[in-house]
């Protein structure tokens, strides 16, 4: 079988490029593990869209992004059976503590035109009366005596009004899928590739599992968890100065005490003063994870088909007691409810949307859990890579960048690149 693109992944990733390439008119067959658009690491994501990274491209390509989910029907363009996603707004806040001041966001915030608040303890607090706005960094083990130590400051915060989060991941990428298929991409699920096939020293298509083989022109390894097992197989992996592996995660999702439902207007919350993030969920839910701090242990897995996709007591006990010394109102939950999540994180957290050595292969990869936000533009950052190298253009020599729409300004892909050295991050899920 022949086709113009292979992308192995499913995912809102792979969705996402499918729908840009397939508008274009190339033909496209998606092939994926799971069983449905989005199945996998897409639908445990928190889906939070937000503007708080770390670097002139991470900021001003959240921002480009958020434009789209905040008009997700006209972006996907076809009206889905199952039903289209939507946008929250919640607005977003993220306090200000060691390491992490907001001078140099609030600067780019202010060059790309995103509104935001600089707010003093006391008026985070009349906002938001359920908060304790105290000072407790460094963030420490539940099992470290200074743990429960009385805070020794308070903490400023910046809030933005217009970050939210899209109230399903899953049926996001499935919209996508959903209008991709409808200028003629083709999906296939339950399907593996165990092979990327080579011919005149380019990729030319992939073998799957059951021994059918597609020939293409272009191969995009789009496949999260699975992402460095293929680029593994295509023999591009060795050469990448920024590495990417699969990182078990869990998300706990807890009763919101009153206050901070979200008919309360609660925002999402960034707290690297206690080494969490939370946002309100549907159902008088919260959504609470971890900012990945230097002592809580990260669990890399060797093996993305075999991991405990539960939560663990351990997870739930660390997350419950950090959150009630930030929502003193917080209670007990009866039971432990939440999810285990496997993401593809790379060296330094920032994604690697990028060519290969192999002419032909592409990836987008170590896209962590963070970079559900930016899905929408990945598509677009693919089309521009594979149409340079059918015009002759390297560009690990003459870096490429994408002029965003709603400002105008220049989105650098050569930050993504896998061949950059360091990248200028909060060297966290945070990016």
């Amino acid at each position: 079988m022949k086709t113009d693109v292979v992308i192995i992944g499913g995912g809102v990733m792979g969705a996402s490029i499918a729908l840009e390439l397939s508008k274009t008119g190339r033909k496209v067959i998606v092939l994926d593990k799971g069983g449905a658009p989005g199945a996998g690491s897409t639908s445990a994501s928190s889906a939070i869209i937000r503007f708080t990274y770390s670097n002139f491209n991470t900021i001003l390509m959240a921002w480009e992004n958020a434009q789209i989910w905040f008009n997700w029907d006209k972006f996907v363009g076809v009206q889905d059976p199952d039903g289209m996603a939507k946008y929250v707004k919640t607005g977003y806040l993220v306090f200000l503590t060691e390491g992490y001041d907001g001078v140099r966001q609030r600067e780019l915030w202010d060059e790309f035109g995103i509104p935001y608040e600089l707010l003093s303890p006391e008026e985070v607090r009349k906002r938001w009366p359920a908060f304790e706005t105290g000072k407790f960094y460094p963030p420490k083990s539940i099992e470290d005596p200074a743990f429960a130590d009385d805070p020794y400051d308070q903490l400023w915060a910046l809030f933005d009004p217009l970050s939210g989060f899209m109230d399903d991941p899953m049926l996001a990428a499935h919209n996508m899928a959903h209008a991709a298929k409808a200028h003629g991409a083709e999906f296939r699920f339950h399907t593996e590739v165990t092979e990327v096939l080579r011919d005149g020293g380019r990729a030319s298509g992939v073998v799957l599992k059951n021994g059918e083989r597609i020939e293409s022109q272009f191969v995009i390894n789009a496949a999260g968890p699975h992402a460095a097992k293929v680029n593994k197989l295509a023999g591009v992996f060795d050469e990448m100065k920024v590495k990417h592996q699969p990182l078990r995660q869990e998300v706990f999702s807890p009763p919101a005490p009153k206050g901070f439902r979200l008919e309360d207007d609660a925002p999402i919350v960034a707290d690297l003063d206690l080494g969490q993030y939370f946002r309100p969920h549907m159902g008088d839910l919260l959504n609470v994870g971890t900012t990945e701090p230097a002592c809580d242990p990260l669990h890399f897995i060797d093996d993305a088909d075999n991991w405990n996709d539960n939560t663990t007591p351990e997870f739930a006990e660390r997350v419950m007691l950090r959150l009630a010394r930030r929502l003193p109102d917080f209670g007990i939950p009866l039971k432990t409810l939440g999810i285990g999540a496997l993401y593809d994180v790379s060296d330094d957290w920032i994604p690697i949307y990028d060519k290969s050595s192999l002419p032909g292969f592409f990836m987008a990869c170590g896209t962590s859990g963070n970079q559900f936000k930016n899905a929408p533009l990945v598509g677009k950052f693919m089309r521009v890579l594979m149409e340079a190298e059918e015009q002759g253009i390297d560009h690990d020599l003459t870096p490429l960048s994408v002029t965003g729409e709603h400002t105008g300004k220049e989105i650098h892909l050569d930050a993504f690149s896998r061949l950059r050295t360091s990248g200028e991050t909060a060297g966290n899920v945070m990016g």
